[in-house]
């Protein structure tokens, strides 16, 4: 079915297109115009912001997008757990202005939060001289001008503490000595099955996807949640290798499912960069498009 709604002129079908950024109103560096900027001068033609249980940042970024003429598509990241494993699960075009929408992230990240004053906690336990404040404050630094209601604070932040205290020197040891699972800080929090994320985006309008299969090694499930509706599955990312790219494309294509990709930008910290550099992986040119048309066929409209 052809595109024939308001972002038809948008789908940056002949361009480089990211579909996995992050922004200050979760874990990332930068704010999101500047990240839209960011995608700009690394050649993008669109740009995904998807910050993690939140959709705060999109609304800057789509009007910076605009002035720029950069397609900005609303995306989002949700973190959900199965088999023992956090598993996240991307979104893009959901309506954000969806009261339930809203609430369900709202619960999403009072358990985020929760789980990190533990980890500061747990921190304090083993010694180290951290309190709660100094994580918010790093997170405050690069809050969003406008006061913007919805940041996620993450681990990035905790890691980014326990550097400036001499604790670690990189980002890498400090999810490697405490924050990573089975790690000495390490907290586990309840959080949703990632087959009702892809309900909650599909009520919201939204299209689902798999993030970065090849973190998890978990196939099995992989297949379980496309089974479950998943729309599509995050093939090229910079923590998949040839093979595991190679692999899930097959998969994706096997099971009629959109091939997507993207970055995993952050930004990066201490000279560290997380996951990978802006527009360093990205998703085939007709990658909106597909999802557009996708949606359309489900919901009638964008």
């Amino acid at each position: 079915m052809a595109v024939t709604n308001k972002w038809a002129k948008k789908t940056a079908d002949n361009g480089r297109v990211d579909l996995h950024c992050h922004t200050t109103a979760s874990d990332g560096m930068f704010a999101p115009a500047e990240v839209v900027r960011k995608g700009q001068a690394a050649g993008l033609t669109a740009i995904a912001i998807t910050d993690h249980d939140t959709v705060a940042g999109v609304a800057e970024a789509a009007e910076e997008g605009e002035r720029l003429g950069i397609t900005v598509v609303p995306g989002i990241e949700i973190s959900t757990y199965a088999e023992g494993a956090d598993i996240h699960v991307l979104g893009y075009f959901t309506a954000n202005d969806n009261e339930l929408w809203q609430e369900r992230l709202s619960s999403l990240r009072g358990v985020r939060g929760n789980r990190n004053v533990l980890i500061v906690e747990k921190l304090r336990s083993l010694g180290i001289a951290i309190a709660w404040s100094d994580v918010e404050g790093i997170a405050n630094e690069r809050r969003p001008a406008d006061g913007t209601k919805g940041k996620s604070i993450g681990r990035p932040h905790i890691a980014e503490a326990l550097i400036r205290k001499g604790i670690v020197a990189t980002m890498g040891e400090a999810f490697d000595r405490y924050l990573a699972a089975g790690a000495a800080a390490y907290v586990e929090m309840p959080k949703v099955h990632p087959v009702e994320a892809l309900r909650w985006i599909k009520e919201a309008g939204g299209a689902g996807v798999i993030a970065h299969p090849g973190l998890y090694g978990r196939d099995a499930l992989v297949k379980e949640l496309i089974a479950a509706g998943a729309d599509g599955i995050e093939v090229y990312h910079p923590d998949h290798g040839a093979e595991s790219e190679q692999r899930y494309l097959e998969l994706a294509n096997r099971q009629g499912i959109i091939a997507t990709g993207g970055s995993d930008y952050h930004g990066e910290r201490n000279g560290e960069s997380y996951h990978g550099a802006i527009g360093s992986r990205y998703a085939p040119p007709d990658t909106i498009r597909a999802l557009l048309d996708k949606l359309l066929q489900r919901n009638g409209t964008v």
